[in-house]
């Protein structure tokens, strides 16, 4: 009998109390509201999200939700009382409410990339564990997570040009409050409005980097010619392939995105500059700062990685 995959789901808060965070869920059933028993629990003062205000229960390899509330539950704009969800959909939590982004990661008994079906990323360790597909490839080292490395240092393996057709997988990117979904590789991000992925930054070019499917697996290429883009706080002098919780810098300023596996960026919140000694700006509880944004995050992540 075949084994059931085990599938974690990834909450992304883009508007509410703990925006920039990405919550991970293992459990079947993810309950919703101001009750301390709930799995995803908002504060007390919310009063406009019930105590108990709805769930997200799994059932077979989908995730159904179901609204108990007053004040109701938006799913993409709409009302609804219960729905099925699917990777990108974007849930209010009541009216003028909390919202957060749905994505799932399968992470075991994955499929095997077929284009006639949804895509499944099988999941790897890192890139070291995977040999080379033909001789134009070079193995990729295990790359140290984010801040914890010289940023002048550039990646010690480039990947020669693996030129990619297009293929039609899914790529999902969540930017502030908004999600972008693609069904086809690759696309260009940029500042020019032809771009598929427009960033209106300071730091973006016209035509600044690309996300591209080949060899089995997602890759980040640069298109600045001036190494700008940084995975792991490392320069990439080309391209290089994306691994699981790899963090990707457009430039040195950002934006930063983590990628979370199976076609998924996520913009990463970043810290707030450093003050002057003695004028440090005190947190306060409730208060959105940057910084509380990145010591969340950091933790969440850190988390993840104790066994």
């Amino acid at each position: 009998m075949k084994k059931s995959p085990s599938i974690l789901v990834q909450l992304v808060h883009l508007h509410g109390p703990m925006k920039g965070e990405i919550q991970e869920f293992p459990e079947g059933l993810i309950s919703i509201g101001r009750l301390s028993s709930c799995t995803l629990r908002f504060p007390a003062d919310m009063t406009n999200i019930s105590r108990k205000h709805a769930e997200i229960r799994r059932e077979g390899n989908q995730f159904k939700l179901t609204d108990f509330s007053a004040n109701g539950t938006f799913l993409n704009g709409k009302r609804v009382k219960e729905s099925f969800l699917k990777d990108g959909d974007v849930l209010e939590i009541a009216e003028g409410g909390p919202k957060v982004s749905f994505l799932t990661r399968v992470t075991e008994a994955a499929a095997e990339y077929d284009t006639n079906r949804s895509y499944q990323e099988t999941p790897r360790e890192r890139s070291e564990d995977i040999p080379p597909a033909d001789g134009n490839c070079l193995e990729s080292p295990r790359l140290p997570k984010i801040g914890s490395i010289d940023e002048a240092q550039p990646v010690a393996a480039v990947v020669a040009d693996i030129h990619a057709p297009k293929a039609k997988v899914p790529l999902i990117i969540q930017f502030g409050p908004t999600i972008r979904s693609y069904k086809e590789l690759p696309i260009t991000i940029g500042k020019n409005p032809k771009c598929d992925f427009v960033l209106s930054h300071p730091a973006i070019l016209d035509h600044h980097a690309q996300i591209l499917f080949g060899q089995n697996q997602y890759w980040i290429k640069d298109l600045s010619g001036r190494n700008l883009v940084l995975l792991n706080n490392r320069s990439i002098e080309f391209q290089a392939p994306l691994n699981l919780d790899d963090h990707i810098s457009l430039s040195p300023q950002g934006p930063v995105f983590c990628f979370l596996g199976q076609g998924r960026l996520a913009e990463v919140a970043q810290p707030s500059p450093a003050a002057p000694p003695g004028q440090e700006e005190k947190e306060h509880p409730g208060k959105d700062t940057g910084a509380s944004r990145e010591k969340a995050s950091r933790n969440f992540w850190s988390k993840l990685k104790k066994p």
